[in-house]
């Protein structure tokens, strides 16, 4: 049965169960009164939706609230145990696996750091030895949290490059920092991983992972349009354009910002990561004449830099040459962000990632005055930049609503149903023409 707009009543159930189900994670408890306005339902939709889902153990009755001269009405919030999430960060420096359930509560948690200042970057990122971590992981973490696998909407991954995807493997990751050049992870995901095959993946890139956790439920919670940057070893960023709908990655560590310029990992010259990201930054400071610490990992090494550019007693003389690094990083980062001002229109601009959040916002205010000057005056006096307020492990959680968000797609199913394709009478009139 299909309705005038051309979709099916199956396409308006699954549409209000997924309106129900969002407001409700976002805004709940409500009542069934409070739905129909958020929803823009009608009180007979409401109230048989939130009917299937209180059937299905997604939705619980939580209390009731008084109401004006009537009945007390009863508060309605989705349940916690109801199903699972697992969030994979693939990142610069570690792979980090968690597993929450649907409040984003974390039940179990597993790090592998990667040893940046050990072998070389290609054999860092073999990809059989990080899907082994990936699957060994995930498999640590099901056992820790001891739930049932079936309880999965799914594994949410967040990369650094570009995902592409193909009928035959899935998600395809090209990343040319890390040597990656068109690797099947989805499929080698799942030949490795023992997951039920109901149990989906969903591989990002991690600018977008991160995207997607602020703009749920951080700094960009409530922004029309956000740039989400993460900042790490290198540079990349997300654009979001709804707080609801996911964002695009965008290689913007790839803009130019000087011709001929430095190399860059990526092996073309003047991209902003070869003068941003915490890789850079280090190595400037390093040919500048800093002295970062011995066989550190990148983190304890971005640490020391800043404890030398800002050391914590008020009578230490400042490094200079860290400052003056640092002074031209945020000038080269704020002619980045001038191009995100004029060419989006952003109403923010968010840093997160482990080396944007260890800078912080004193690096930050330095960055936004560069960005400012640089980009156009009304476009840079509409947009405010700041911090991301989800931590260092925002990529996971974002990873891992990336199936939560497919779930409430789909109203609340696991798997979309398949279901017979009906076409116009027009296709199958023009295709007989054309046989003819």
């Amino acid at each position: 049965m299909s309705v005038r707009s051309g979709r099916t009543v199956r396409d308006l159930r699954r549409e209000n169960r997924s309106a129900v189900l969002q407001r409700l994670y976002f805004d709940g408890p409500l009542s069934r009164l409070a739905l129909g306005p958020v929803t823009h339902l009608s009180s007979g939709s409401v109230s048989n939706v939130v009917a299937d889902l209180l059937a299905e153990g997604l939705v619980e009755e939580a209390g009731s609230v008084d109401s004006a001269g009537g009945r007390p009405r009863t508060l309605l919030r989705i349940r916690q145990d109801s199903a699972y999430m697992i969030g994979v960060d693939i990142g610069e420096t570690r792979v980090r696996i968690e597993l929450f359930d649907v409040a984003l509560t974390e039940l179990a948690r597993v790090e592998s750091p990667l040893g940046v200042n050990g072998p070389r970057r290609e054999d860092r990122y073999d990809v059989g030895d990080i899907v082994a971590r990936v699957r060994d992981g995930i498999e640590e973490v099901v056992r820790r949290a001891g739930i049932d696998p079936v309880q999965l909407l799914g594994v949410g991954v967040g990369v650094p490059g570009i995902v592409a995807r193909t009928p035959q493997d899935g998600a395809v990751v090209h990343g040319q920092t890390i040597n990656w050049d068109a690797v099947p992870l989805e499929r080698l995901l799942r030949e490795s991983v023992s997951l039920p095959e109901s149990v989906s993946y969903f591989i990002e890139n991690g600018a977008r992972t991160l995207g997607q956790a602020e703009m749920w439920f951080g700094a960009g919670r409530g922004a029309s349009s956000a740039v989400v940057v993460l900042f790490g070893s290198g540079v990349g960023a997300c654009v979001v354009s709804d707080d609801l709908r996911p964002g695009r990655a965008v290689e913007w560590g790839h803009l130019k910002v000087q011709v001929r310029g430095r190399r860059c990992r990526c092996g073309a010259r003047g991209c902003l990561e070869a003068y941003a990201g915490a890789e850079a930054l280090l190595e400037r400071w390093r040919e500048a004449g800093g002295q970062p610490p011995i066989d550190a990992e990148e983190e304890t090494a971005l640490t020391a830099f800043l404890a030398a550019a800002y050391p914590d007693d008020p009578e230490a003389e400042a490094d200079a040459t860290a400052l003056a690094v640092l002074e031209e990083t945020a000038e080269y980062l704020g002619a980045g962000f001038s191009d995100l001002i004029n060419l989006l229109q952003p109403e923010r601009i968010l840093v997160g990632g482990w080396a944007g959040l260890q800078l912080g916002s004193r690096f930050l205010d330095s960055v936004t005055r560069y960005a400012t000057a640089y980009a156009l005056s009304y476009p840079a006096s509409h947009v405010q930049i700041g911090l991301g307020t989800l931590g260092p492990d925002a990529v996971t959680v974002g990873a891992a609503i990336l199936p939560l968000a497919d779930f409430f797609t789909h109203g609340g199913r696991r798997a979309p149903v398949e279901v017979e394709e009906r076409v116009p009478a027009w296709q199958t009139t023009v295709r007989q023409r054309a046989a003819h």
